[in-house]
């Protein structure tokens, strides 16, 4: 094993492990720009430790220095030539060619409203609309269970029973179901907007928020006015969120 002794040899083995326990054994994988760092300092205390001292950096460097001098090495040298551009040359046209990728979609996650909707034939102003049924306070349960139950029904296949987003259907979906439970969802949002949402559903979304691949249906010609206002009572309590009030002018 005379050839495991040699300082070069030996140098390249540290490399190769290095490489395959940063880039194969570590879980999850490093991304590159990681493994690109450890490897130089791998690199460099492998350079530190052959050059320690004059004898250990002339066993290191004779295995280069023959192949480039010997006349008995002529072929190995040909053979360098013509590997290490193609290899170089490779590497470089992967990084620089022009990669198959979609073109990435963007989306507004939460698009403005319009001003106003037409709902089931009834014209609606969107912009200061509050929920009528908040104006009701001894029959805010009532609502709120009619809502929940209307949920059951029609909701949660998607949203889910923790309304969490994760229903049975959410898997096959993208973008994923609204997880109500989220703070950066209802708790951002007016009524008057999730009514708009539950009402229109993805067809009802506006030109500049496409690309859009929301399979959100339009709940309006299923539910009342009352119906999607009593689901949006029962969003908010059973999240113990708060939907964010209109802005008044002082």
């Amino acid at each position: 094993m005379s050839v495991l002794r040699s300082r070069f040899v030996q140098a390249v083995l540290v490399l190769v492990v290095a490489f395959g326990v940063f880039r194969f054994g570590v879980r999850p994988p490093a991304p590159w720009s990681v493994v690109t760092l450890y490897m130089s300092i791998v690199l460099l205390a492998v350079l530190v430790y052959v050059s320690s001292d004059s004898d250990s950096w002339r066993a290191f460097v004779r295995p280069i220095r023959t192949t480039l001098v010997d006349p008995d090495k002529r072929l190995v040298r040909l053979v360098l030539m013509v590997a290490l551009p193609l290899l170089f040359g490779s590497y470089a046209y992967t990084q620089a060619a022009a990669k198959s990728e979609a073109p990435p979609e963007l989306r507004a996650v939460h698009p403005a409203p319009p001003a106003s909707i037409q709902f089931r034939g009834k014209e609606l102003n969107i912009q200061g609309l509050d929920n009528p049924l908040r104006k009701d306070p001894a029959g805010a349960q009532k609502h709120v269970a009619a809502g929940g139950e209307i949920y059951s029904r029609n909701c949660v296949y998607c949203h889910g029973d923790n309304l969490d987003g994760k229903g049975h259907f959410a898997p096959g979906f993208n973008p994923p179901p609204a997880n109500f439970q989220d703070p950066g969802t209802i708790a951002m949002l007016q009524e008057a907007y999730l009514f708009w949402r539950i009402a229109k559903g993805g067809p009802g979304l506006p030109k500049e928020s496409t690309p859009w691949n929301s399979v959100m249906p339009a709940w309006e010609d299923r539910l009342t006015e009352e119906q999607v206002w009593q689901v949006i009572m029962y969003l908010y309590d059973a999240t113990g969120q708060q939907p964010r009030r209109w802005e008044t002018a002082h």
